[in-house]
């Protein structure tokens, strides 16, 4: 596994295994690996021949209030995860490097970067939809992967790549969660024992919104009344609680098979989110039990 930092390197490197027919593969990150990202690496390195992880905190997409300095990092950690997984080049670039003195030009979705986590992060998607074009026009890769936890932003990469006629092949990934069903999220850490304790009761309200589905459930605002409860009553500060079609991501009036659940939650001044899809078992149903 080789580590480079330059953009000349990189795509030097990447350009050579092209020379040779192979298939690139891309996982971005912002690094601190957990099985999240690992189950991302592992789907790519099936569906490729050379595989790039890049691992870039990308300023970018954090505001001016949010934790852009407190953002976990261990690149020496990361490295020997990937290696151990068969990484074959690792782009951990700079920010001068992706952001040279005088950068001006951003990327926007327009319309569904202003909704859901949008709203409350208004910049967040701008930067997001920026740095991956970036790193898709630095790595050229035939299939690039994101998780469904952060399924807004996959979406949003998905319309991207298609209105700007990109050549390369959107892959997401199941959501991976802890024991007792918290998403796996590198802010977890930022939890204390109590917050950890109580974030649980977010896996809960999705086990509670499925089953309610299936005996009957329709109305939205009676779904987000009552989860709404349950996440207050674990001290809980919501961000949002939204029900909307998977695809277009407009609210739904019903209830239905392809419904979007999702919600960000406050524990403390930590912000999680997670989703879930109705009709469907591939997020609720996918738990990494530690040994």
């Amino acid at each position: 596994m080789r580590l480079v930092k330059s953009i000349d390197q990189v795509r030097k490197a990447v350009r050579a295994q092209k020379e040779q027919g192979k298939k690139i593969g891309l996982v971005p990150t912002m690094g601190y690996l957990h099985e999240g990202h690992l189950s991302l690496v592992r789907l790519a390195r099936r569906k490729c021949n050379f595989l790039v992880v890049s691992i870039f905190v990308n300023p970018a997409q954090f505001g001016p209030k949010e934790d852009l300095r407190e953002y976990p990092r261990d690149l020496k950690r990361d490295l020997q995860l990937l290696k151990k997984e068969g990484v074959d080049l690792v782009f951990c670039p700079s920010v001068a490097a992706m952001y040279p003195g005088g950068y001006q030009t951003y990327v926007e979705v327009v319309g569904w970067n202003k909704i859901l986590c949008g709203a409350s992060r208004p910049v967040h998607f701008r930067g997001v939809a920026t740095v991956v074009l970036k790193l898709f026009n630095i790595i050229e890769p035939d299939i690039a992967v994101f998780g469904r936890k952060d399924f807004q932003q996959a979406v949003i990469i998905e319309r991207m790549v298609k209105d700007l006629d990109l050549d390369v092949k959107i892959l997401t990934g199941r959501i991976v969660r802890e024991r007792d069903g918290l998403a796996m999220s590198s802010r977890n850490t930022y939890l204390s024992a109590e917050q950890r304790k109580n974030a649980a009761i977010l896996y809960q309200s999705l086990k509670w919104l499925k089953q309610a589905y299936v005996n009957g459930l329709r109305d939205p605002k009676t779904a987000e009344s009552r989860m709404a409860a349950m996440i207050t009553a674990r001290d809980g500060r919501i961000d949002y609680i939204a029900f909307v079609d998977k695809n277009s991501l407009e609210p739904v009036k019903e209830l239905r098979r392809g419904t979007l659940a999702a919600f960000a939650v406050f524990f403390g001044k930590t912000r999680l989110i997670d989703n879930t899809v109705l009709g469907s078992n591939l997020d609720i149903g996918h738990l990494f039990i530690p040994m």
